[in-house]
């Protein structure tokens, strides 16, 4: 069995051994929040104009909270972070609100340069602005990046943030399942206990790209 690297849920279950594929299923999220961050430069003209550019890249930004948990729910999801060590070794996270859209994977049909806000593809049946996504390209296996859909016209997608890296003809856009690279904002991890013994818990996470 391989590793798991994506945080537990009731989707993605790890052993006592680490490994995914069976074990225990991590408990399911409370609440989710998902933050967008593009930091904008901005300076105004003497006449009042705004000129306004990008100068930093783009990540997402993830608050995951959880309801009271068993101690047979809290250990999968905690021991598991600590594995990682705060911030120290990045992994996947599954939300569920982008995931099963009704489609799997739609395949670009023509290379797409770094920048670029607009990719083409054989179909975007089923396509809707606000579907997040991430690309599988063979050519480039450590584009783990996370786009949103924000406008779909015919065969052509407009995209947000822009393309952080080439994509070749082929490359296939995942709406099944578009996991987030992330890490842990802090390298400090508590838990609260109540006389219950119900642990309360909530994580910050933020993306990170290769």
């Amino acid at each position: 069995m391989a590793i798991q690297n994506t945080l537990p849920d009731p989707s993605n279950q790890i052993t006592d051994a680490g490994q995914s594929g069976s074990g225990s299923f991590g408990p399911g999220f409370q609440s989710v929040k998902l933050t967008s961050v593009q930091p904008i430069m901005r300076d105004r003209t003497n006449s009042g104009r705004i000129i306004s550019r990008s100068h930093a890249y783009h990540k997402w930004e993830v608050q995951i909270s959880y309801n009271p948990l068993t101690k047979d729910e809290f250990d999968p999801i905690y021991t598991f972070l600590m594995d990682k060590r705060g911030s120290l070794q990045p992994f996947f996270v599954s939300l569920p609100q982008y995931k099963n859209s009704g489609i799997t994977s739609r395949t670009i049909s023509t290379t797409v340069s770094a920048g670029k806000t607009t990719v083409i593809v054989n179909s975007s049946t089923n396509i809707k602005p606000g579907m997040l996504f991430t690309i599988a390209d063979s050519q480039d296996t450590s584009h783990t990046k996370a786009y949103m859909v924000t406008q779909v016209s015919g065969t052509s997608v407009k995209i947000s943030p822009a393309l952080a890296k080439n994509v070749v003809g082929g490359a296939a856009l995942n709406f099944a399942d578009p996991k987030l690279k992330v890490i842990q904002t802090s390298d400090t991890r508590e838990y609260t206990l109540n006389t219950n013994n119900l642990y309360s818990f909530a994580l910050k996470l933020e993306e990170v790209s290769n």
